[in-house]
């Protein structure tokens, strides 16, 4: 292949290559991803890899970015559950059952966010989690700022698929998500907002989310509104 090559051609090769680099990473693992195997997998020479990758690891780049695309595409839709905080379980059990059916990919994912392609793919992923997050604190079931929550569940959600996938012997314990899962909501969820302490921040949460949606106020207003709001959130 040549720069002369039409595009479309290109792509294709492209794409193949990434393909056969994301199934060598599923099958047998980083080590065996090399730009000598990937090329005589995908039929091509070795030089159209750092034609179009640079080398080696633009082409693992590569790879992560079409897992993080891969895995957003398997998300249901945001507002396909009449429960927000069923909807945010079932965004959790996505995560942590795509992380266990891709170990490698999954690690490659979250250890290499070297482009901006891979950060905005990654980010891709985090806004629906946000959205799900938005919905429960529109029900009044957030007891904390929607971003702490938002950070609290992708961290644990992504350290619980790293401690399954290093434990070795007798299979994964099945059992570490749930107890992960309950930690979280004991932390960030409230059952009856009204009815505990934590109203006030509850209160606050809730209609934080709602506010950009609020036409009552003028751009200042809101601004400042939001952050006080915000401070509550955190108190």
């Amino acid at each position: 292949m040549n720069d002369s090559t039409p595009q479309s051609s290109r792509d294709a090769v492209r794409s193949r290559l990434v393909e056969v680099a994301a199934h060598l990473l599923a099958t047998q693992g980083p080590d065996a991803v090399t730009t000598r195997s990937v090329a005589l997998a995908a039929g091509v020479q070795a030089p159209s890899i750092y034609r179009l990758f640079g080398d080696k690891n633009g082409l693992l780049d590569a790879v992560a970015e079409r897992g993080f695309a891969n895995y957003v595409a398997q998300k249901p839709p945001v507002d396909g559950d009449d429960d927000p905080v069923e909807g945010l379980r079932a965004g959790w059990d996505l995560h942590v059952g795509f992380g266990l059916a891709n170990p490698a990919l999954f690690r490659l994912m979250h250890t290499s966010m070297r482009t901006p392609e891979q950060r905005s793919a990654a980010e891709s992923g985090l806004q629906v989690l946000r959205q799900r997050v938005r919905r429960v604190a529109q029900a009044g079931r957030l007891r904390v700022a929607e971003e702490r929550a938002v950070e609290l569940i992708h961290a644990a959600g992504t350290g619980v698929v790293f401690t399954l996938i290093d434990q070795t012997g007798n299979g994964h314990d099945a059992s570490l998500a749930d107890l992960a899962w309950a930690a979280v909501c004991a932390s960030i969820l409230t059952d009856a907002p009204a009815a505990t302490p934590a109203a006030p921040v509850a209160a606050a949460v809730t209609l934080r989310a709602a506010l950009p949606g609020l036409t009552t106020f003028t751009p200042h207003e809101s601004a400042l509104l939001g952050d006080w709001l915000d401070r509550i959130a955190d108190s």
